[in-house]
């Protein structure tokens, strides 16, 4: 049997004015996705578990089916795996997000989505000025890199930059045990990227450039049980976004290099549709991740999410759909989300979001159904990871 994960990251969300007081979600034309709802089994889940914060790491676990209060240790270990950095047992890495500061202001948690080009530039510079034995940055995609220091700052407190769009940044400075030591480490990055050459031709093009760097998500080693181990699976990873495949090199999962894959509504949608069926035309497992949706939520633009809603409808979810049927043969899709990305937030919530489980071919349609946030629709409520193990251990059976 084939198993696909379908994941439109961030896509839950809250009613939105100008919406007309639907949710992108509702606003969307996404036949696909209520196709999928109408002919399975639908739930509203709860993918975060209550002690952990809801972010895209712990949450994407669950999708995987990995109980994450067992085996996180941080967001940017996961992201190391994913850019094939070497961790040893002393070494912690941290998330280093390039961002847009202005006044001390989080004015861009993305720095105008910068391109990885010219990231690799940044990075660079970075590594020359403040790298040392204890400290050592490494280039990622866009504006998500890797700090990696010599067990520094392992137990400060530090709050994700997407969390505190529009906000003073004074007020969420790290805290805690070292945290001096990495306020340092950011400050001294404005020095450096103030008059980087990569800054000043992006203001020339009226692009916000990259101010300082955001360190975050910090955490040693992680390790996980393989896929094949605990369900039995082989398969793979589709994702432009190192957070996912380091959670595919963590489980032992494929993480193809997709040309053109972006994690914006940009993304070679077309790409990552032909690397997905490439894999399931040998193994029995694959989960394709979708970033456009959290990153527009991050944005707080309600049209351009619903855009980026439609997009996930009509070129992942609808071929993929197509081609499961064409087989005559029976599958398990699993369509869901991570987290809700409200826009009226620009952050994440623990809120509970809808899942559908469809065991095909399809047979019928109930149109009853509608995929969306609506949690009083009378759709029975539970937790996301035992969900999914429950799916997948019964369909390897």
């Amino acid at each position: 049997m084939k198993i696909v994960v379908l994941v439109g990251d961030g896509m839950g969300d809250f009613p939105v004015e100008s919406l007309g007081g639907l949710t992108p979600l509702q606003a969307a034309k996404a036949p696909t996705l209520q196709k999928i709802a109408s002919s399975g089994d639908l739930r509203m889940v709860n993918t975060v578990p209550k002690n952990l914060s809801p972010g895209s790491d712990v949450a994407n676990m669950a999708l995987l089916g990995y109980d994450a209060e067992h085996n996180y240790t941080g967001r940017a270990p996961i992201e190391a795996a994913g850019a094939n950095i070497k961790m040893n047992p002393s070494d912690v890495a941290f998330r280093c997000n390039l961002v847009t500061i202005e006044d001390n202001i989080m004015k861009d948690y993305s720095a105008g989505h910068i391109s990885s080009k010219e990231s690799e530039e940044i990075i660079k510079s970075l590594e020359n000025e403040l790298g040392n034995e204890d400290i050592n940055f490494y280039s990622g995609v866009q504006y998500r890199h890797i700090l990696m220091t010599n067990g520094i700052g392992e137990n400060t407190t530090c709050i994700p930059p997407h969390e505190i769009i529009d906000k003073n940044i004074l007020e969420f400075l790290p805290t805690g045990i070292e945290a001096d030591r990495i306020i340092d480490l950011m400050k001294a990055s404005y020095k450096i990227l103030k008059n980087h050459p990569v800054n000043i031709t992006r203001i020339k093009e009226g692009k916000n450039p990259a101010t300082h760097i955001w360190l975050w998500g910090q955490g040693r080693q992680m390790k996980l049980e393989s896929y094949k181990n605990l369900y039995g699976l082989s398969g793979g990873i589709i994702s432009a976004v190192d957070l996912l495949k380091g959670l595919a090199s963590l489980t032992g999962l494929k993480a193809p290099d997709v040309e053109g894959a972006t994690g914006f509504i940009d993304t070679n949608y077309k790409g990552k549709v032909k690397a997905a069926l490439e894999i399931l035309k040998d193994e029995d497992f694959v989960f394709v991740h979708i970033e456009a949706p959290d990153e527009c939520g991050h944005l707080g633009d309600a049209k351009l999410k619903t855009r980026a809603i439609e997009l996930f409808d009509s070129e992942i979810c609808l071929p993929i759909l197509n081609w499961l049927e064409s087989q005559n043969e029976e599958y398990l899709l699993i369509l869901c989300m991570d987290h809700r990305t409200p826009v009226s937030l620009k952050g994440h919530t623990s809120d509970p979001v809808p899942m559908a489980a469809l065991h095909g071919p399809i047979t019928e349609l109930n149109c009853t159904k509608r995929f969306d946030e609506n949690v009083n629709n009378g759709i029975s409520e539970c937790n996301a990871y035992e969900w999914i193990q429950q799916l997948l251990l019964n369909a390897i059976r």
